[in-house]
C-alpha cells in the first residue's frame, strides 16, 4: 500500500485467503477490451453505462435507479449515507463487514450516523435481537434506528432465504425502517438459492442493493441498485463528492455487460460455491478437522490449532483467520479448480497427520 515493496507477497499458486485475490475472469476482460476503442462520452453518458444498467434492470425485473463505484466500501457507505441523517442509527449483524472492515467509513460518509451491532447464529442478523435493539430506546437522547442492514451472503458464508428476508421487512414495515443489503458476495448467495434476483431484493422489502462484481471475476467495480427510487435523489452528487464518479465510467460498466451477459456471473458464482462444498467433503474425511459453520456460498470455515495453521503456511498457504468465527476462512473463487481443492485439502491432511 506504500512503497515498502518487501512487503509485496507473490503466489506460485491460487490460494484460498481472498477471492479478491483472484484475476479477470474471460467475459469481463473482453468486454473491457470491446469497450476501449474510440472515443466516447465521460462520466457515465456513454452507451456501456446505459447497456449495463439496463441489464440490470431486466435481472432484477423493475424500473430500478443503477450507479457504479469503485469498491464496496464506498458502495455500502454512499448508500447508507442515503438512507439516513447523522441522528440515525444503522442495526447490523456484529460480524458485519461494515462494522468491522470498512474503517468507519459508514459513520463519515453519514455525517456520525451510529451503527449499532446485534447478535444471530451463522453471521445471519436475528430478528428477535433486532427487534430488542429498535424497542431498547426511544428517547432524543439515543440515535434513531432507521436501516437494517443485512448482509448477503453473510460474512461466515451462510444465505438468508426469502423468508428470513421476509420477517426483516415486517420488522421494517412495523418500525418504519428502511433495508439495505450488502451484496459483495450477492451472486454467491442467487447461486445457492437458485431463485430470480427479485425474490430476494425488492420483493422482500430491500431498499437498496449494493451488488458486488470484484469477487465474482471483476478487476473493480460494484453497482448500488435502487429498488426504492425515491432514496436515490441526488446520489449521483454523493458518488461526485465521495470521489466515487468515473470519468472513463465505462471502464466500471462495461465488464457488467460481459458479466450479465448470458448470466456469466452466475456460472462463476456456481463454480466458486461448488468448489467449496468439494472442498468440505474433501476435509471431512480428514481426522481431526472440526468445519465450523454450514458452507452454503464459497468459503469453509475450519477449527486449526496455531501449530497447524503455522505448519500450513509453511507450506506456502495463505488464509485469513480474523474473520467471524476465530478460525481459518478458506475462500473459493471464481477459477479455483479441483486440482486447487485436492492440493489444499491433502496439505492440511499432511500437517495434521504430522
Amino acid at each position: 500500500m506504500d512503497k515498502r515493496y518487501d512487503d509485496v507477497i507473490e503466489f506460485d499458486r491460487r490460494q484460498f485467503a481472498s477471492d479478491n485475490y483472484s484475476g479477470i475472469c474471460p467475459e469481463a476482460w473482453q468486454a473491457l477490451v470491446e469497450a476501449n476503442s474510440g472515443h466516447v462520452a465521460s462520466y457515465g453518458m456513454d452507451c456501456w453505462t446505459r447497456q449495463a444498467a439496463d441489464a440490470l434492470r431486466e435481472l432484477f425485473e423493475c424500473d430500478c435507479e443503477v450507479y457504479f463505484v469503485f469498491n464496496g466500501t464506498a458502495a455500502n457507505s454512499l448508500a447508507l449515507s442515503s438512507l439516513c441523517s447523522s441522528y440515525h442509527s444503522i442495526l447490523c449483524h456484529n460480524a458485519s463487514h461494515i462494522e468491522t472492515d470498512e474503517c468507519g467509513a459508514p459513520e463519515f460518509f453519514s455525517n456520525g450516523t451510529k451503527v449499532l451491532l446485534v447478535g444471530g447464529a451463522n453471521g445471519k442478523a436475528s430478528p428477535k435481537e433486532l427487534e430488542h435493539c429498535i424497542l431498547r430506546r426511544s428517547d432524543i437522547h439515543y440515535p434513531k434506528p432507521k436501516v437494517i442492514s443485512l448482509t448477503q451472503a453473510t460474512e461466515l458464508g451462510t444465505v438468508y432465504t426469502p423468508d428470513e428476508l421476509s420477517e426483516f421487512h415486517e420488522l421494517a414495515m412495523k418500525y418504519k425502517l428502511s433495508i439495505h443489503m450488502d451484496g459483495a458476495r450477492f451472486a454467491n448467495a442467487l447461486a445457492f438459492l437458485n431463485l430470480p434476483p427479485k425474490e430476494i431484493t425488492w420483493k422482500r422489502g430491500v431498499d437498496v442493493l449494493c451488488f458486488g462484481g470484484t469477487k465474482n471475476g471483476m478487476a473493480l467495480g460494484e453497482a448500488v441498485i435502487f429498488f426504492n427510487t425515491e432514496l436515490s435523489k441526488e446520489f449521483d452528487y454523493r458518488c461526485k463528492q465521495a470521489g466515487q464518479l468515473a470519468s472513463k465510467m465505462r471502464y466500471l460498466s462495461a465488464p457488467w455487460v460481459g458479466m450479465l451477459k448470458d448470466r456469466a456471473f452466475l456460472k462463476y458464482a456456481q463454480k466458486s460455491n461448488q468448489c467449496a462444498k468439494l472442498l468440505e467433503s474433501r476435509l471431512k474425511k480428514i481426522d481431526g478437522i472440526e468445519i465450523l459453520n454450514t458452507v452454503q456460498a464459497n468459503s469453509v470455515f475450519i477449527r486449526l490449532s496455531e501449530e497447524h495453521a503455522r505448519k500450513l503456511r509453511e507450506r506456502g498457504w495463505y488464509f485469513y483467520t480474523f474473520i467471524g468465527t476465530n478460525g481459518c476462512r478458506l475462500m473459493c473463487s471464481w477459477d479455483t479448480t479441483e486440482e486447487d481443492v485436492d492440493h489444499l485439502a491433502s496439505d492440511i491432511k499432511a500437517v495434521l497427520n504430522n
